[in-house]
């Protein structure tokens, strides 16, 4: 295994404040983050999913003023995967931040499909943003 971590970050021309107000919105997650599986329901605090390896457990951060869109996934096997998620001004636009953390018995191949998979996600919420 080389790397632990991967930022991987995308220019929105949209204001921060804007990011955080559509991404910190858990229902808002299933049109753009496919890798949270879909059926997102709400459970009090937590959210679940359907994904192709069973349902799975969202925590998502509260609403903060800092850009922090940090959500905690909890698999069918237990497993609890933490995901760093920023939105950081920069200017008139902003920067999404999201640090991907590799996983126990993650070989290379595996963390370079999922970087790709969340990149294609960032792209989608800027698509999403950018044209509203």
């Amino acid at each position: 295994m080389s790397e632990s971590l991967r930022h991987l970050n995308i220019s929105i021309m949209r204001t921060a404040q804007a990011v955080y107000d559509y991404a910190s919105m858990p229902q808002n997650f299933s049109h753009w983050a496919s890798g949270l599986g879909n059926g997102l329901k709400q459970h009090g605090d937590a959210w679940t999913a359907n994904t192709d390896n069973g349902q799975v457990t969202i925590r998502f951060s509260t609403r903060n003023t800092y850009g922090v869109l940090d959500h905690w996934v909890s698999l069918p096997t237990g497993q609890k995967v933490y995901i760093p998620l920023r939105v950081i001004a920069n200017g008139e636009h902003s920067e999404l931040v999201f640090t991907l953390l590799r996983q126990p018995d993650i070989d290379d191949a595996k963390f370079a499909a999922d970087a790709a998979w969340v990149t294609r996600d960032l792209q989608r919420l800027k698509d999403i943003l950018e044209s509203a």
